[in-house]
């Protein structure tokens, strides 16, 4: 079987904490609200017990990213350039509304930013272990290299 970890979505996690009571390595930690990957086991009792269903089990390893055809790729850019000047509208429509359309267009800004992360990412960005965010990541090392950057380097393994 294929090892796994817990890993707890904060924004679903309502704090019942049965997390706590069920961990049979005391992995789960309601302070910082993650879930120590060095200590979980991965036996998933937590995410049974989570009321929310705020946890959920995530291979050690991820897959390999799917290739995509270069005019896939551009297909994607070219949607997300789309939602890019829909936002930059709806912005200019937002500083004109009313009180009353304010929320639409706030809603709508918002829905158009989660439409871009999901092209980006089946773009092959945004995944941690694509080449592109590695490339990223060196990048910024080369600015000046700090503790996080390294040690996200040495943990996100590039498989595609």
């Amino acid at each position: 079987m294929e090892k796994r970890h817990a890993y707890r979505n904060l924004k679903l996690c309502s704090k019942d904490c049965l997390c706590l009571f069920v961990c049979p390595t005391g992995a789960a930690d309601t302070e910082t609200g993650q879930i120590d990957f060095d200590k979980c086991i991965g036996c998933g009792a937590c995410a049974a017990a989570c009321p929310a269903r705020a946890i959920t089990m995530l291979p050690n390893k991820m897959p390999a990213q799917q290739v995509k055809q270069q005019e896939v790729i551009q297909a994607l850019f070219e949607v997300a350039n789309q939602k890019i000047e829909e936002i930059k509208i709806l912005k200019y429509l937002l500083e004109q509304a009313t009180d009353e359309d304010k929320k639409l267009y706030q809603a709508c800004i918002h829905s158009n930013k989660v439409v871009i992360e999901d092209l980006m990412r089946e773009a092959g960005y945004m995944l941690p272990q694509s080449k592109n965010t590695n490339q990223f990541l060196q990048s910024l090392r080369q600015k000046g290299p700090t503790k996080i950057i390294d040690q996200l380097l040495d943990k996100l393994t590039v498989n595609d």
